[in-house]
């Protein structure tokens, strides 16, 4: 079969009269999950604010897709200009971020506008940004606050005006409190939070993301786009794609290239089964409780039955109290209610006898 056949189809959505700005890749940004929805929704509020964004997500999620088109939402003119703070040369960091003056250090032959300037306008995403070393850090909050720079090598202040976007793959609170992170800092970028999730809990999007990376790859290698098998689409919506969107384009590449115009079969794709385990794992480790939380209840959301709220708070109050040993007056500092209020809930939901 084809692999759009019975399967939704991707949307890439950018507000009314913005010019797509995404490169070839960006298209690769979809929305046919219920959760990528979701997501679509809130970036069409966020973007055309002037907040910045901190965006958290697995390596190759698309966390860059999703700052270029916070980008295009702003309706700002100025470039967008992307940093990967994990490449950074340390020595180098501040004249990159801030430029310099000729002769302000050897090597320095003549002036150059650092990736703040560049950005005037515009948007600065700086990727991996929980990379950035303590002294950077420093230097970052005060040009954030001020709204300027100083290039290396002069004492004149440039103003700017640049959106913030910054993106991580690690647990920035957790760095925080390791003394990795600083917390001003944190406070400072960490004005609205957008979750990209893994490919493997937005399995919708798969299907539309190999017909695209399908097509693209067919043009380049100017060959018939080959067919999906029935078997091939569901081997591809079982794997749970540890390297996220990156992961799918290669073995959609690959697949063409040993497949040429012949269906697509299961012999095709060539998953890395050994990654599928160390990255369940290591998700695991950097997530806070909180963000489990609302990954299951999204899940819940999808199938919410006829009591969601009373169920939810069931399992909350019967979970607390059973933690505590069923004391009451513990339950209700662990849960920060009074005890009143406690035992209401407690009678509620046929733990404790007795009348409100």
């Amino acid at each position: 079969m084809s692999g759009s056949q019975g399967h939704p189809t991707p949307i890439l959505t950018l507000p009314n009269g913005a010019k797509d700005p995404l490169s070839i890749r960006a298209k690769a940004l979809v929305f046919a999950d219920p959760r990528s929805r979701q997501l679509l929704e809130y970036l069409q509020r966020v973007g055309p604010s002037e907040a910045p964004v901190l965006i958290n997500g697995e390596t190759g999620t698309g966390k860059e897709l999703v700052a270029r088109y916070i980008h295009a939402a702003s309706g700002r003119s100025g470039a967008f200009v992307a940093v990967n703070c994990g490449a950074i040369s340390e020595n180098l960091a501040e004249s990159e971020f801030f430029g310099h003056e000729a002769g302000s250090f050897s090597g320095a032959t003549g002036r150059r506008v650092g990736w703040f300037e560049e950005a005037d306008g515009g948007t600065l995403f700086l990727d991996e940004i929980g990379d950035l070393p303590l002294p950077l850090q420093v230097k970052l909050l005060r040009v954030l606050q001020e709204q300027e720079v100083v290039r290396v090598g002069s004492r004149k202040p440039v103003k700017i005006d640049i959106r913030l976007v910054t993106a991580t793959n690690v647990n920035l609170e957790q760095a925080v409190e390791a003394g990795n992170f600083r917390l001003d800092l944190f406070y400072r970028i960490n004005v609205a939070q957008v979750a990209v999730l893994p490919l493997r809990e937005r399995p919708l999007d798969i299907l539309p993301l190999v017909e695209h990376f399908r097509a693209l790859y067919s043009a380049r290698l100017k060959i018939a786009e080959p067919m999906v098998s029935e078997s091939a689409a569901q081997a591809l919506l079982d794997y749970p794609w540890p390297g996220n969107i990156r992961e799918l384009e290669n073995v959609v590449h690959l697949a063409l290239l040993v497949a040429g115009d012949k269906p697509i079969r299961p012999e095709h794709l060539k998953f890395s089964a050994g990654l599928s385990a160390l990255s369940a794992g290591a998700s695991s480790v950097v997530k806070l409780p909180q963000e489990v939380i609302r990954e299951q209840l999204l899940r819940l959301f999808d199938t919410p039955g006829d009591s969601l709220l009373d169920d939810i708070e069931d399992l909350l109050v019967r979970e607390a109290f059973a933690h505590c040993g069923f004391n009451q007056l513990r339950t209700a500092e662990l849960l920060g209610i009074t005890r009143n209020a406690m035992r209401t809930l407690l009678v509620n939901h046929g733990m404790l006898k007795g009348r409100v």
